[in-house]
């Protein structure tokens, strides 16, 4: 098969509900086209942002089905099929790499926790085998997962399977990505899977990463884009310089915030609450007017504390660099600067 090259800004799409629990379609189409019409390079449905693990089979299919329509020939489509079942992960890789995607991204499996050894060849390479011509992405983060593919499979990976021509790299072990480059070489594509160390890693000659598969891109896609092609183009100052605008957003994929529980005797003690991808996301689209809802069980809402951070994210970045929200404007007709400040935006985004 031709190979595809990745280089460039891909979202990790939020998958949007609906109060009842349900995929709000309506919703998901208007953020595909604001994805599309702001330049991204490609797509990336139900991974993790995607909330796949609480998403049935049914589901996962319509969803990946919905962007591949949408994107065709506009941008490209990574989908997420992986499991800790080789059996599911096979079953929706299938049916991605028939409907039409670009590329299947597998994370490594988690939980049951296989061995680099059975991830190469019990997993990924099972399916590579199985898609010839589909490009096959191994998803390493080992902060999920509990289990991660080494470089050294990786490369022999790549060397079985022709379709294994690039990786998404969520370990933020920067001396690991520069093993992985050597053991590659340069046509093979390393997506980073962390928005923060995105341009670190596509700056460092050791690692000469090719672009990032994004969170913040859901609100600001044309800047995440923007940073990356000039990143990719060897402008490292504009690269840097959007980076820097981008930087408040970029630290609140992850948030933790340190909050009050009462014990049963009365007294009180902290706890650091640590809450992951996607539930900071969601929380600002949903202050910001852009379709996402709840999130699934047990995924919830933040602390008051932790709405705190991330409305103190979206205020920073409008007031320093307004033009990183702007296109959410005309894109979903809302008043981006009004929301921000308006309480009433916020109310029941966060527990009591």
């Amino acid at each position: 098969m031709p190979r595809t090259s990745f280089a460039g800004a891909h979202t990790a799409l939020v998958t949007p509900f609906r109060p009842n629990g349900s995929v709000d379609w309506a919703g998901f189409e208007k953020n595909i086209a604001f994805q599309i019409d702001q330049g991204i390079t490609g797509l990336l449905p139900t991974g993790t942002t995607g909330e796949s693990p609480t998403l049935s089979w049914e589901e996962h299919d319509s969803v990946i089905d919905a962007v591949i329509k949408a994107g065709a020939r506009r941008c490209l489509v990574i989908a997420g099929t992986g499991s800790n079942s080789t059996s599911e992960a096979m079953r929706g890789s299938l049916h991605a790499a028939e409907s039409g995607a670009d590329a299947l991204l597998l994370v490594d499996c988690y939980y049951n926790g296989p061995s680099t050894l059975e991830l190469r060849l019990e997993y990924h390479g099972a399916i590579a085998a199985a898609c010839p011509d589909c490009t096959v992405i191994p998803y390493v983060i080992p902060g999920r997962s509990g289990t991660a593919l080494s470089p050294e499979d990786l490369a022999i990976l790549a060397r079985e399977h022709p379709n294994v021509s690039a990786v998404k790299e969520a370990t933020g072990d920067v001396e690991r990505m520069a093993v992985t480059r050597g053991l590659v070489g340069d046509d093979f594509d390393i997506l980073s899977g962390d928005d923060g160390i995105t341009l670190q890693i596509m700056l460092d000659p050791r690692v000469r990463a090719q672009g990032v598969v994004s969170v913040v891109s859901n609100v600001a896609p044309a800047a995440v884009a923007g940073m990356v092609k000039a990143a990719l183009d060897g402008d490292a100052d504009r690269a840097q310089e959007i980076g820097l605008a981008l930087g408040p957003l970029f630290e609140i994929v992850t948030v933790v915030a340190e909050d009050e529980r009462q014990m049963p005797d009365g007294s009180t003690r902290m706890v650091m609450d640590k809450f992951r991808n996607p539930l900071a996301i969601k929380t600002l689209m949903n202050g910001l007017g852009v379709p996402a809802g709840p999130r699934r069980p047990p995924l919830g809402r933040m602390t008051q504390n932790g709405l705190r951070i991330v409305r103190d994210a979206a205020r920073t970045t409008w007031e320093n660099s307004s033009w990183v929200l702007e296109p959410i404007a005309d894109a979903y007709g809302v008043d981006v600067a009004r929301r921000i400040e308006d309480d009433e935006c916020w109310q029941g985004l966060a527990y009591d």
